[in-house]
């Protein structure tokens, strides 16, 4: 049997939930669907994690946000989309994965790895963290590489290395040293630390590697991964050192291939940018609507929260239109 409704939401990111707010004020049938958890990327965040933007800026569907401090952390973040999750009772569907998307007359046949939808409109708001840009070394299917950060808990008196030079990159480098890690090697494939790294962070890390607490490579990559050793290509040798871990804060690019699925236009631009009317947000694909992250492509800090919940509210005003 086929679940028929006025709109399917794939993503249950807090614009997800937004969307799935503005449905329920607009009396529209509609589901959520996502392939992890309830904000499955907020979720992947590093555990003590502290968002840049204040409380009031994360608020969706009038739901207050009170965080003890006025930049909340990730487990009050989780807390709070529980809630708004629980206080809107909103229809969601996780732990569940579309996997065919099918327009057939005025409707959107959906496939997913539980059930068959039949959907006059489809909203993604999928955003960016799930698909991480790899190293594309030998070895890098071996459970020591991690493409997210938890907590520096694991990796006491370990030898670890972390790639990457923006924030994800310095912030976890600067963590597990400090933590105990028996060795911090960085390698970095530009020949500097990221200048747009936060101001009040960046000379920490700088004099770190000044002073030989952790270790940088710059113009460098890994060129294997052993189960106790890494390999690293410098510009000017090969170099094996002793390795417990490989953290590859590399960064995260948005599921392009899920949107050629469905139909949508990536335009040629360097951040291959998807094809909206940003009145609408409708795509090239009648029926098909962007909302969130996943509207700059790979340009993954033109949109947040705080300056993309006006998505749902601008999708359903039209849907309804």
């Amino acid at each position: 049997m086929k679940e028929k409704l006025d709109v399917l939401i794939v993503g249950a990111g807090p614009i997800g939930l937004a969307c799935g707010i503005e449905c329920e004020k607009s009396h529209l049938s509609y589901v959520i669907v996502d392939k992890g958890c309830l904000v499955n990327s907020l979720y992947n965040y590093p555990s003590n994690m502290t968002f840049f933007s204040t409380s009031d800026r994360l608020e969706i569907g009038e739901v207050p946000f009170i965080s003890h401090n006025p930049k909340p952390t990730r487990p009050e973040a989780l807390e709070y989309y529980r809630r708004v999750a629980s206080s809107w009772k909103l229809k969601t569907r996780l732990y569940e994965r579309i996997e065919e998307v099918k327009k057939e007359g005025d409707f959107f046949q959906i496939q997913s790895s539980r059930r068959t939808y039949q959907a006059k409109t489809l909203i993604i708001a999928t955003g960016f963290y799930d698909l991480p840009y790899l190293l594309n070394a030998p070895g890098e299917d071996l459970p020591k590489v991690k493409h997210y950060y938890d907590e520096p808990h694991p990796y006491y008196n370990m030898d670890v290395a972390v790639v990457g030079a923006a924030n994800s990159a310095v912030d976890v480098a600067l963590e597990v040293y400090r933590k105990g890690a028996k060795s911090v090697t960085m390698v970095i494939r530009e020949e500097e630390i990221n200048p747009r790294v936060k101001y009040w962070v960046k000379p920490d890390i700088d004099n770190r590697i000044a002073e030989g607490s952790i270790t940088a490579y710059f113009k460098s990559n890994i060129s294997r991964i052993e189960e106790y050793s890494i390999d690293i290509q410098t510009p000017d040798e090969q170099l094996t050192i002793p390795n417990d871990f490989v953290l590859a804060m590399t960064g995260y690019q948005p599921d392009f291939s899920f949107l050629k699925h469905v139909g949508l236009e990536i335009g040629d631009d360097e951040f291959k940018t998807p094809v909206y009317d940003k009145k609408t947000m409708e795509t090239n694909v009648a029926g098909v609507y962007l909302a969130g992250v996943i509207c700059g492509g790979l340009k993954t800090n033109a949109w947040f929260i705080e300056n993309s919940r006006e998505h749902a509210e601008i999708i359903v005003k039209h849907i309804i239109s």
